[in-house]
């Protein structure tokens, strides 16, 4: 069994992924802000297995070296800690778009001097391949397609960029050092609630299915399920033949559809019934999952199977 080290334990994908590496009998550290803070870290404490095989020590993406001690020794890290924007953030270059793109070196700063690691994982996104002029014309996109960081800056995509930036980094110091890095593109994930309390993404999710917004985004976007996607990481690190970029993406479709479709199943929540006049997210496009199917990935779950996962946990938790 191997020892990993998983970047943001509390996150959405992070906290899954500790959750599937514990249960196939891996040791796992995992870095967060506060190691003390229970209500953020108790769930990871109540994962099968984490008593015997997990730590969790605090780390800061901003803080250089702060990873040194969760990455030596370990066999390969998960950098998935990022922080997802949330609608009105007024400080966007310090909230967004310095933890993700410093975090990234700062965590490859410290893979480089561990001479024990075999491979990185990074999480990156479908953000930092769909975001351009073009998307419609050059679709299904695919590894080879990148982001356009100007287009991101016109219309303030700024997850978008600041997904791009790091991923282009990253590439640019692995080939410097020698790291062997494989990164996975994963389009908005869905799926059940671990953690008690929503995770920023599933927060959008609940207040356009209460329709406590008005407006629903004027997003079309690929859609995936957690278990994708943590199935995917586990693949891009123990695949010995996985490298360059894994798309992870079912369904693209637009948040109108997504909102008739449980409306059809669920008609008793009010949903948001109005888009939002945003321009620069809405580029019709489709996503290709090929490569990371052809590594031996499972058939990717159905939208309908996601969505229904996860109004199933907001209704078991109290959250509809």
């Amino acid at each position: 069994m191997a020892e990993y080290c998983v970047t943001g334990g509390t996150g959405f994908i992070a906290a899954y992924l500790i959750k599937s590496l514990l249960e196939n009998g891996h040791t796992v550290r995992t870095t967060v802000r506060d190691p003390e803070n229970v209500n953020k870290v108790g769930l990871l404490w109540e994962l099968n297995g984490a008593k015997e095989r997990l730590k969790i020590l605090k780390a800061d993406l901003l803080v250089e070296g702060s990873f040194d001690e969760a990455i030596e020794g370990v066999n390969g890290v998960f950098h998935t800690a990022s922080p997802v924007l949330v609608p009105y953030d007024e400080n966007v270059k310090a909230n967004l778009i310095d933890p993700c793109i410093k975090g990234t070196l700062n965590v490859l700063s410290s893979c480089k001097t561990a001479s024990s690691i075999k491979r990185v994982v990074l999480t990156s996104s479908c953000s930092a391949i769909r975001y351009r002029d073009d998307a419609q014309q050059v679709s299904p996109l695919n590894e080879s397609h990148w982001s356009d960081t100007e287009y991101c800056k016109r219309y303030n995509l700024w997850y978008a960029y600041a997904k791009t930036i790091a991923e282009q980094e990253a590439w640019k110091v692995a080939k410097e050092s020698g790291i062997d890095l494989v990164v996975v593109n994963p389009s908005f994930v869905v799926g059940p609630l671990l953690a008690p309390q929503p995770t920023s993404s599933q927060q959008i999710m609940l207040t356009i299915v209460k329709g406590l917004v008005g407006e629903y985004p004027n997003t079309t976007i690929g859609f995936v399920h957690i278990d994708d996607v943590v199935a995917a990481h586990i693949l891009a690190m123990e695949e010995s033949k996985a490298s360059g970029r894994l798309v992870c993406s079912n369904s693209v479709a637009h948040w109108s559809e997504i909102i008739e479709m449980l409306r059809a199943k669920y008609p008793s929540y009010t949903y948001a019934n109005k888009c939002s006049n945003l321009k620069g997210d809405n580029n019709p496009h489709s996503m290709d999952s090929n490569k990371i199917i052809q590594l031996g990935l499972p058939p990717l779950k159905s939208l309908d199977q996601m969505f229904e996962d996860c109004i199933r946990s907001f209704q078991v938790k109290g959250f509809l």
